[in-house]
């Protein structure tokens, strides 16, 4: 016995709503899959827009593929809203780096003395008595600190001229595009287990009313037709529901808000914590102030504390050393000295590392502040980022679905 226009059997009506529900995970789980993978454009690039996921015959993640964007609007948001890197840079205290580094810095002092003055004049220091040695090293040990604490001082003052915290996130990101993933992935963990699961809930409501219009029209495209409709759809309500209502908004007993922005104090320590971890750790600040765009305002700064520095450290033996060897050669020497404190200085930075990162706390300032900030502005911190391709991400549900309805 057969029912509507069709004459199908029951079973053919019944199983609609489950087989639209299956489609509905399965282009949902497929969407996502296809926003983080691959990681590279996977296939021949014969044709591809610039900084477009698709080619004519290829693939690329579309958070992958907007990478550089994404880090650049994600940390201008972040720095306007969580950051200040004066502030942050505030907060070393030059005393206790100069502390911290003092043991790692005399050693490397007292070698490039050596080092030098073994260059310019063998004999002369070969020959020394220990006392005035041991003048040199008390000077090293009394003018170190005062050395540290200047340059750091001069750094504080001058952190913007010497780091550019934005090159360095948006290069890790474009370097390592696995970390723009891991942020956006960690950070929605929850909200993804809800777009895969919801693909099926809404797939299956979206299937009654695809029973019903084929129980009474049965032409070709409407399985296609609604197949599309389905993988559209229950993309769209599913990132809808994560971000809408941006306020709480309260009908009859109900509360109902983003489910996203409901998570806002664990979303903010996951966010402070992956970015601190992967991006905004010590030793990429350092090696970005050291290798970076602006390392040549650094590398002067280190130069002109470093002539100071010399001076004072040489001055008490002048004498004997333009006696043995003539002003043009002392003054050649201190320049060496100089010149070997600069480079030697950067290699023993990670003695700095735990202090650093224990004084700037920028894990803590991220994640608090993020958690003060309003429904509105926690959304814009991370949604503006890959807003604009949502579009996409839907499109990309509905081609799916629409494959599968011909199917």
């Amino acid at each position: 016995m057969g029912y509507g226009v069709g004459d199908y059997p029951l079973w053919y009506y019944l199983i609609q709503p489950v087989i639209a529900g299956v489609v509905g995970y399965i282009t949902n789980v497929l969407a996502l899959e296809m926003t983080f993978r691959p990681i590279e454009f996977f296939g021949p690039e014969l044709f591809r827009i610039k900084d477009q996921p698709w080619g004519l015959f290829g693939w690329q993640g579309i958070i992958p593929t907007k990478a550089e964007k994404m880090a650049s609007v994600c940390f201008d948001l972040m720095t306007t809203k969580l950051l200040n890197l004066k502030e942050i840079f505030d907060r070393l205290d030059p005393k206790k780096f100069g502390e911290v580094m003092e043991d790692a810095l005399l050693l490397m002092l007292d070698t490039v003395v050596n080092e030098v003055a073994m260059e310019y004049m063998p004999s002369m220091w070969s020959s020394l008595p220990k006392e005035v040695k041991d003048e040199v090293i008390v000077v090293m040990n009394i003018e170190s600190e005062t050395f540290l604490v200047g340059f750091m001082e001069e750094i504080k003052a001058h952190i913007d001229d010497i780091l550019d915290i934005k090159q360095m996130t948006v290069a890790a990101c474009v370097e390592n595009k696995v970390l723009v993933n891991k942020i956006f992935q960690e950070c929605g963990e929850k909200e993804f287990i809800f777009i895969r699961r919801s693909g099926f809930y809404f797939g299956f409501l979206f299937g009654l009313l695809q029973m019903g219009v084929f129980f009474i029209y049965d032409a070709s495209w409407v399985l296609p037709f609604f197949g599309f409709l389905v993988g559209w759809a229950t993309n769209w309500v599913a990132l809808k529901v994560i971000f809408r209502p941006l306020n709480p908004q309260k009908i009859g007993p109900f509360t109902i808000h983003g489910i996203f922005l409901k998570r806002q104090k664990e979303v903010s320590e996951t966010f402070a914590r992956v970015n601190c971890v992967e991006i905004l750790h010590t030793k990429a600040i350092w090696e970005t102030i050291l290798n970076g765009p602006l390392s040549s305002n650094f590398y002067a700064m280190l130069r002109a504390h470093s002539i100071v520095f010399t001076e004072k450290l040489v001055g008490g033996m002048k004498p004997l050393a333009v006696t043995a060897m003539g002003s043009q050669q002392f003054s050649e020497m201190k320049e060496e000295i100089a010149k070997k404190i600069a480079e030697n200085l950067p290699i023993i930075m990670p003695h700095s590392y735990q202090y650093t990162t224990e004084a700037l706390d920028m894990e803590n300032t991220i994640r608090e502040r993020m958690q003060k900030l309003s429904y509105p502005e926690f959304e814009g911190v991370l949604h503006p980022a890959f807003e604009e391709d949502e579009i996409l991400l839907i499109f990309v549900g509905g081609v799916l679905g629409l494959i599968a309805g011909a199917i």
